[in-house]
């Protein structure tokens, strides 16, 4: 019988948090069209998020791509399609990893620090604070962040594409010998506009989904240095978990 209550409890939990995660998102979406925007902020929270998270794309991205064009080839090489390995690094790039490994690069570098921020903002009740002075705490500190997150990992994701794909010509053209002209032809052929629209969605979607849960994660968290370091842990795992699990899905209806 204690088994039975064990999972009814842990089940009645998480239909609980998961309903609060709602109301969170929800709340957000409410004060996002509300004046004043804070741009200032708003512009600090992109330079946190999408400026200092460039170095981590840029690396990933780089590797990436060099290790699908070394894959793609070897594989490729076996039924003489040496061709197309342009537009196997490309698609897999634009369409799946491209926007997937930016946002968990992302998750891990920015979310992780946006979930102490604000899980120190509130142990040490300066959310608290500006309730008593009315002043709303998701206005004035979530709505920036996650409307940064929104607008800034489209743009990591197509520097991270770009870059993952010349780290494929690097090994492809440069090391292995694959024609350049082959390599760029077959690219723009079988690349089209329903692949961009793609990786711009997934992008849109995951940054979203990696903000708002590392806000919630953070704006919920319990007492003290305890309760800041579980929620910042919490934030990144369930961002990481929801994005492949979205992208899947996306994937699914999309394709």
């Amino acid at each position: 019988m204690r088994f039975f209550v064990d999972i009814g409890s842990q089940t009645l939990f998480y239909v609980r948090e998961m309903g609060r995660m709602v109301l969170f998102l929800g709340r957000f979406l409410a004060w996002v069209p509300r004046p004043p925007l804070r741009v200032r902020h708003l512009i600090r929270e992109m330079h946190s998020i999408g400026t200092r998270s460039l170095l981590v794309i840029v690396l990933t991205s780089s590797f990436t791509g060099m290790v699908l064009a070394l894959q793609g080839y070897h594989t490729l090489n076996q039924y003489g399609s040496e061709a197309v390995l342009g537009s196997l690094v490309a698609l897999s790039l634009i369409r799946e990893l491209g926007p997937v490994m930016a946002a968990l690069m992302v998750t891990a570098r920015a979310g992780s620090a946006m979930s102490a921020e604000l899980g120190i903002m509130k142990i040490t009740e300066q959310v608290d604070a500006m309730d008593v002075l009315t002043l709303n705490p998701v206005k004035y500190l979530v709505v920036p962040k996650m409307l940064a997150g929104v607008l800034v990992l489209p743009l990591l994701v197509s520097i991270f594409d770009v870059v993952g794909i010349f780290g494929g010509y690097l090994v492809g053209v440069k090391l292995l010998g694959v024609n350049a002209g082959s390599y760029f032809h077959r690219m723009a052929m079988d690349v089209d506009f329903e692949d961009v629209y793609t990786g711009l969605v997934k992008s849109l979607v995951f940054g979203l989904t990696l903000t708002w849960v590392c806000c919630y994660k953070g704006y919920h968290c319990g007492h003290g240095a305890k309760g800041v370091s579980r929620a910042t842990t919490e934030a990144v795992v369930l961002s990481a978990v929801l994005i492949l699990v979205w992208d899947y899905f996306m994937t699914s209806i999309l394709l």
